[in-house]
């Protein structure tokens, strides 16, 4: 179960950080420490399936939450880098920034 839990999270470390060294290290260092701190528990016990359910809500998040964007070089567009595991909403409140809890301030980077 942990190890599935683990390989869950690597692979969403590499959807959500592809193209960004830097960051696909670091979250797999993160990993790999938080699995490293958990390991001498019993596989059984409630700290385990914490840690485990953890790994999993974030493995989820890295694939379905994150976006990464990169400047394209010479001007102020940022390009997305969108898969085919993104939540898309239908960003009502973007469309609407008056509506309740819409305030939506666009600026500098």
């Amino acid at each position: 179960m942990a190890l599935s839990a683990y390989r869950h999270l690597l692979r969403a470390t590499r959807v959500a950080f592809q193209g960004d060294h830097y960051l696909l290290h670091a979250a797999r260092n993160q990993a790999r420490t938080g699995f490293d701190n958990l390991k001498s528990l019993d596989a059984d016990s409630e700290e385990a399936l914490k840690g485990i359910e953890h790994a999993e809500g974030v493995a989820s998040v890295l694939r379905h939450n994150i976006v990464q964007g990169k400047r394209v070089e010479g001007s102020d567009v940022i390009q997305l880098n969108l898969h085919k595991d993104i939540e898309r909403g239908d960003n009502d409140t973007v469309k609407n920034p008056r509506a309740p809890g819409g305030k939506v301030k666009v600026g500098g980077l």
